[in-house]
C-alpha cells in the first residue's frame, strides 16, 4: 500500500505532468483506455480518445458517459496509416492501448490479430517518427509474453515463451517500440499488464471467451453457477485505478523511457476467486468442469508478476486489494447492467452516444 506522503506526492506530480497537456488514447472507448480518459480529464488534460468501434473489442460510448464535454472521440482505427498521421500531430503523450484480447480468437483469426496487435501500434510509431518525434509513447502489453513460467514471480528477466499469436503480436508490438526509441529517439514504455479487472469492461459477452472474470461477473449476478474450467490456475489480478495510476506515473517519468515493466497485484487460484466473487455478491454456486484442449493448449498454468521494478523506479504498488475491488466492480454493474449486457441495446446507445458526443471528423 502507498503510504499517504507517496500517494500525495504522486498526485501533485501527475497533475503537473498532465495539467493543459494534449493526450491521446487509442482504443480510449474500450475498458482500459475510458478509464485512463476520465483520469486525465480529472488531470486537466486535452484529451483526443480514438477508437474503430469494432463490436468485438470493447468500444462503448457509455464509458465517458461523466467526461463526454471534456474530451474529444475521432472514430478511426490505427491500421489507416493516414488517420494516424494526422490524429499524433501535436499529441505531447500517446497511449497505444488499442488491440485484440483474445486468446482464442488469436488462435482462430491469427492474422486479424497480426494486423491490429502489430500494424496498428507500427503505424502509430510511424506517424510519430514523420510528424511528432517529441510525444511520449505508453504501449500496452500483456504477461502473456512470458507463456508457461520457470520460476514465480516472474520478473522482467524471464524468457518471452509466448505459448498462443497474442502474445507473440504483442511481443512484436513491444519490440517495435524498442527499436524506434533506440533508432529513432521516440521515447517510449511498455507496461505488462496481469489481469486487469473493473468497471467499464465489455461484458456482452456471454461464453467466457474473453475474460473469465467478467463472464462470472455477469453470472453471479444474473444468478448462473460460476462455471469453473479446472479451477487450480493461479493468476495474478490488478484493479482498474492501480492500472492507469502506473500508465500515468511511466509516461510522465523520464525514468521510464525505453524501459518495460510488469504490473502486478493479488495472487489467487481460481476456485479462490470464485468463492471470494459468491461472497463479495452474496450469493452463488459454482460448477467444475474439465479446461477444454484448445485453452489447455494456451494456459499458463500458475502465474504471478513480480512487480519491484516499477516499485522501484516509479514507486508504484497496487493499493486495491482483490476483495474491494471485486466489491466495487460488481456494484457497478449491477447499477449500469443494462449499458453492458445486451449487444443490440448497447448497439443503439453507441448511435445516440455519438450524436451527442464531441467528435471530430471519422477516417
Amino acid at each position: 500500500m502507498y503510504a499517504n506522503s507517496t500517494a500525495s506526492t504522486h498526485a501533485d506530480a501527475l497533475d503537473e505532468a498532465f495539467n493543459g497537456r494534449r493526450c491521446l488514447i487509442t482504443g480510449g472507448l474500450g475498458f482500459i483506455g475510458s478509464n485512463l480518459a476520465i483520469r486525465l480529464a480529472e488531470l486537466g488534460a486535452r484529451v483526443l480518445i480514438v477508437d474503430s468501434m469494432i463490436p468485438a473489442y470493447g468500444g462503448n460510448f457509455f464509458n465517458i458517459d461523466g467526461i463526454r464535454d471534456k474530451v474529444h472521440v475521432n472514430i478511426a482505427d490505427v491500421r489507416d496509416p493516414h488517420a494516424m498521421e494526422y490524429l499524433v500531430l501535436g499529441q505531447d503523450y500517446i497511449f497505444n492501448l488499442a488491440g485484440q484480447i483474445g486468446h482464442l480468437e488469436s488462435m482462430e483469426a491469427p492474422i486479424d490479430d497480426l494486423r491490429v496487435n502489430t500494424e496498428g501500434p507500427l503505424n502509430v510509431l510511424e506517424a510519430c517518427r514523420r510528424v511528432n518525434r517529441s510525444a511520449k509513447l505508453l504501449y500496452a502489453s500483456t504477461r502473456q509474453v512470458y507463456g508457461r513460467p520457470r520460476y514465480l514471480p516472474v520478473d522482467e528477466a524471464h524468457a518471452l515463451q509466448p505459448i498462443d499469436c497474442n502474445a507473440v503480436s504483442n511481443v512484436a508490438g513491444e519490440q517495435y517500440h524498442r527499436v524506434y526509441f533506440a533508432a529513432h529517439g521516440i521515447r517510449s514504455v511498455c507496461l505488462r499488464l496481469t489481469n486487469t479487472y473493473g468497471p467499464r469492461q465489455m461484458m456482452k459477452d456471454e461464453s467466457g471467451r474473453y475474460a473469465f472474470i467478467y463472464y462470472w461477473i455477469r453470472r453471479v449476478i444474473d444468478g448462473h453457477p460460476l462455471m469453473i474450467m479446472g479451477g487450480q490456475q493461479g493468476r495474478d489480478y490488478t484493479y482498474i485505478d492501480d492500472c492507469v495510476e502506473a500508465m500515468l506515473l511511466a509516461a510522465a517519468s523520464p525514468a521510464a523511457d525505453g524501459e518495460v515493466f510488469n504490473l502486478g497485484g493479488e495472487s489467487m487460484t481460481h476456485l479462490d476467486l470464485a468463492g471470494v466473487l459468491i461472497e463479495v455478491a452474496g450469493g452463488g454456486t459454482k460448477q467444475i468442469t474439465e479446461l477444454p484442449a484448445e485453452r489447455r493448449a494456451i494456459d499458463p498454468g500458475v502465474i504471478a508478476l513480480d512487480y519491484s521494478k516499477i516499485r522501484n523506479v516509479l514507486g508504484w504498488e497496487p493499493r486495491v486489494g482483490l476483495r474491494a475491488g471485486l466489491a466495487r466492480t460488481v456494484e457497478y454493474y449491477r447499477i449500469h447492467r443494462g449499458r453492458y449486457w445486451n449487444a443490440g441495446d448497447v448497439a443503439a446507445q453507441q448511435t445516440g452516444a455519438l450524436q451527442g458526443t464531441d467528435a471530430i471528423g471519422g477516417a
